[in-house]
C-alpha cells in the first residue's frame, strides 16, 4: 500500500475573494470541494492512508472529511503553526507516515487538477530505482514555470528557475506538482524551518548525486491558482475533460445539484455547475460558470466564465463575463462586469452603476 501527503496549507492569495472564508482546496469545483476530487483519485489508484498538511483555515478540513472512511480512506491532519513551505510541510508530517525507509510516499500539491496516471508514476519510481520521482508535463509557454530537463532515460539533470530569455528555455517540461519520495528522503529535509522543495530540496538532492527521475505525462493538467483557472477546471470536470470519480452527477453541459431551483427556460451550458439551494431565474443564461451554494441569479442575467460565491445575489439582466463575485456580495440589476473583475465578499453594487461595453 502506498500512502500519500497532500499539501493543503496555502493561503490561496491569488484566488481571493474566493479564499477569504474558505481554504483553496475546499472551494467547490464541479459541486464538491476541490480536495474531494484529489482524494477520490488517490483512492482509485490504491492509496489508503493520506496525511493532510494544513495551515490556513486548518479547522475547516476535518469537520468535513472526518477520518476519511466515507471515501474509503484513513485521513490524518497535521497543522503548521507557522508557514513552512512545501518541503517544510512534508517534513512536518513525517511522523504520521507508516512507510518503511525504502517505501514510496506520494506527495500532491493541493491546487493541481490533473489526469495523472498515479500508478504509472509509482511504477516508474520503483523500476528506475529513483530516490525521488517527479510528474512532469509539457506546456506551450514555460516562462511562468520552473523547467525540469531530463536525459534520454528520464533522469532529471537540472532545476531551472523561470526563464527570462529564449536562450534559457531549454525544455518545455515543467514540474507538475506530484512526486514520489522514498520515505528515507523525507527524513533528510530540515525540520522546524521553512523549506522550499522546488528551490532547496530538489536542487540539493541533485547536487548530492541523488537519483531524481522525471515521468512526462501529458494528460489533462491545470494549475487552479487563479479564479479564471478555477472556473475553467470546474467546467472541465463537469464536461468530462478532466477525470474524477467524485463528480456528483452525470457529466455534460451542466450539473445541477439537489435543492437548486432552476427556471424552465434558463439556459445552462459549457460545464456550468449550480450548487445546492441556489435559485436561477427565468431567462437567465449561464455558460462555463460556477454558482456556489445559496446564490441567487435573477431573471435575464447573463453569466459567462464567472464564479458566483456562496450566498451572492446577481440582479436581473446583469451581465458578467470573466467575473468573480465574493460570498454574500450583491450585484444590482443591469450592471455589466467583465474582464476578470473581482467583487469582494459582502460588497454591494447598486443597480446600473457599473457598465462596460466593447468599445470602451
Amino acid at each position: 500500500m502506498t500512502e500519500a501527503i497532500l499539501l493543503v496549507g496555502g493561503k490561496g492569495t491569488r484566488l481571493r475573494p474566493l479564499t477569504v472564508h474558505t481554504p483553496k482546496p475546499m472551494v467547490p469545483a464541479a459541486g464538491v470541494p476541490f480536495l474531494t476530487h484529489q482524494l477520490a483519485r488517490a483512492r482509485a489508484a490504491g492509496v489508503e492512508h493520506i496525511v493532510l498538511a494544513t495551515s490556513y483555515l486548518a479547522e475547516v478540513f476535518e469537520p468535513y472529511f472526518g477520518d476519511g472512511s466515507d471515501l474509503g480512506l484513513h485521513l490524518e491532519y497535521v497543522t503548521e503553526e507557522e508557514p513552512l513551505g512545501t518541503g517544510g510541510a512534508i517534513r512536518n508530517v513525517a511522523s504520521r507516515l507508516h512507510s518503511a525507509p525504502d517505501d514510496p510516499v506520494l506527495i500532491f500539491n493541493g491546487d493541481i487538477l490533473t489526469g495523472l496516471d498515479i500508478a504509472a508514476l509509482v511504477g516508474t519510481h520503483r523500476t528506475s530505482g529513483a530516490d525521488v520521482s517527479l510528474h512532469l508535463t509539457r506546456v506551450e509557454d514555460p516562462r511562468a514555470f520552473g523547467l525540469v530537463p531530463t536525459d534520454g532515460t528520464g533522469r532529471v539533470t537540472a532545476f531551472l528557475e523561470k526563464p527570462q530569455t529564449p536562450e534559457e528555455i531549454v525544455t518545455d517540461q515543467i514540474n507538475a506538482g506530484a512526486y514520489v519520495f522514498n520515505r528515507s528522503v523525507i527524513d533528510t529535509i530540515p525540520a522546524g524551518r521553512p523549506v522550499s522543495v522546488e528551490r532547496e530540496t530538489f536542487p540539493g538532492l541533485l547536487a548530492d548525486g541523488a537519483h531524481l527521475q522525471g515521468m512526462v505525462d501529458s494528460t489533462y493538467w491545470l494549475d487552479l491558482g487563479t479564479p479564471q483557472a478555477f472556473v475553467r477546471g470546474s467546467a472541465d470536470l463537469v464536461l468530462g475533460r478532466a477525470p474524477s470519480p467524485a463528480v456528483p452527477g452525470r457529466r455534460g453541459e451542466r450539473l445541477v445539484l439537489e435543492t437548486a431551483e432552476v427556471a424552465g427556460d434558463a439556459k445552462l451550458s459549457g460545464g456550468t455547475v449550480v450548487g445546492p439551494r441556489t435559485v436561477i431565474g427565468a431567462g437567465a443564461a449561464l455558460d462555463g460558470s460556477a454558482v456556489l451554494e445559496g446564490a441567487v441569479i435573477e431573471p435575464g442575467a447573463r453569466i459567462r466564465d464567472s464564479l458566483i460565491g456562496a450566498g451572492a445575489h446577481i440582479g436581473a439582466r446583469a451581465v458578467l463575463d470573466g467575473a468573480v463575485i465574493g460570498d454574500g456580495a450583491r450585484i444590482g440589476a443591469d450592471n455589466e462586469l467583465r474582464d476578470g473583475i473581482r467583487i469582494w465578499c459582502d460588497a454591494v453594487i447598486p443597480a446600473g452603476s457599473v457598465r462596460f461595453s466593447s468599445d470602451q
